[in-house]
């Protein structure tokens, strides 16, 4: 079962995608970061790359694209805000756009 992130969670596992260009939205207890790509066919390259991860873990972003950049916001809706499962994706995200 997924849980909603303790403070302490939250400094452990949130901090260190806040100094990696993630920005929290406290009211609706989200993260957020917008990826940019050479064009359009490797932010979609991206995406695809991230899909399957997120699929495989049950956990959907909800995202948009536009040309050469990615929007992303991380939530788990089962628990209202955020969750490792947010903290999990978001490092392989980061992850994907380094390799």
């Amino acid at each position: 079962m997924t849980e909603r992130l303790s403070d302490t969670a939250r400094k452990s596992l949130i901090d260190p995608l806040t100094a990696n260009g993630w920005a929290v939205d406290t009211a609706a207890d989200a993260i957020e970061k917008t990826y940019e790509f050479k064009d359009f066919t490797e932010a979609f390259a991206w995406m695809t790359r991230a899909a399957l991860w997120a699929e495989k873990w049950d956990h959907h972003p909800d995202w948009s694209n536009s040309y050469n950049r990615v929007k992303v916001r991380l939530t788990t809706h089962d628990v209202d805000g955020l969750s490792a499962l947010d903290a999990k994706l978001a490092r392989k995200m980061d992850q994907l756009r380094e390799d």
